[in-house]
């Protein structure tokens, strides 16, 4: 039997101690936020079974004793947080949001701004690009029916690794029955190889979102205030003050006027924030 093999083998038996699972949790929600209760250790166990693969190691410990040492936190952090992060998301998600943003918000900052300067639009934790581009494309149909309407959309992530996902804008074709007619003709490039069954983000959507890498546990800023944001199905992830205290810091980012949108499986009840709720996890922002 090769030594490869007999790893691999071990790797499959291998179990993550108590010990080492409180390690990593404590980081974990120190560090991204994360809650990670004794309940997500199978979990934990199975996402980090590719990173002992890929670094030669067969036991939780030796990849503990790596995270943790100079060296593991230089070269192997990035790779934990692209590994524990959940990145589940769909084009047109939660679609009265869509609805929401064409029919209301959007000629409300027509009627108020109009062509005098660019609405801004920020994806907090976009995954692989589904969301900003999907913002994208709404956005793109309302400015060709308003002509001098100007928008920018600005999308985050805490992982490197999907990030880069998302600027290829390049997804499974079945993806496609996610996302409205109208705008597939418009903003849908299809491969015109049968054997790959891709499509591709039109430019002129690409071309109105720039990704940017942010951790919402670190004293992260933005260049300009915000017209819009979406921070959806990203908290649930948190425990309730940190909860309280990021949703704080982007009503700070956000204009008077401007919207926050959330998840509908989230909740900002109890919390003292400067917003106002205006349909089901919509909010705008009070002076």
């Amino acid at each position: 039997m090769s030594e490869n093999m007999s790893k691999n083998m071990n790797l499959v038996r291998a179990e993550m101690g108590d010990a080492e699972f409180r390690r990593f949790s404590d980081m974990i929600q120190r560090e991204l936020g994360i809650k990670m209760p004794p309940t997500k250790k199978v979990l934990l166990q199975s996402r980090f079974q590719k990173r002992l693969r890929a670094l030669g190691m067969s036991t939780y410990k030796e990849y503990c004793d790596y995270v943790f040492s100079d060296a593991g936190r230089e070269a192997e952090r990035q790779h934990m947080v692209d590994v524990v992060t959940t990145n589940t998301t769909h084009f047109f998600r939660e679609p009265k949001h869509f609805d929401i943003l064409t029919n209301k918000v959007l000629p409300e900052f027509w009627r108020t701004i109009g062509s005098s300067r660019e609405i801004r639009i920020w994806s907090a934790g976009c995954s692989s690009g589904e969301e900003p581009y999907t913002l994208g494309m709404v956005l793109s149909d309302f400015a060709e029916k308003h002509n001098g309407f100007k928008f920018s959309i600005t999308a985050t992530d805490i992982s490197f690794q999907i990030l880069q996902r998302a600027r290829n804008a390049v997804y499974p074709l079945e993806k496609a029955d996610e996302i409205p007619q109208q705008y597939k003709k418009k903003y849908l490039l299809k491969s015109k190889d049968p054997k790959k069954p891709l499509m591709k983000i039109d430019k002129k959507v690409r071309d109105r979102v720039s990704f940017k890498q942010i951790n919402f546990m670190d004293d992260f800023r933005m260049d300009q205030k915000m017209d819009i944001i979406f921070c959806r199905n990203v908290v649930i992830y948190f425990d309730r003050p940190t909860q309280e205290v990021l949703f704080d810091k982007f009503c700070n980012f956000i204009r008077t006027d401007g919207y926050l949108f959330i998840g509908h499986s989230e909740s900002l009840s109890g919390m003292r924030l400067p917003i106002k709720q205006m349909a089901p996890t919509v909010f705008k922002r009070l002076p």
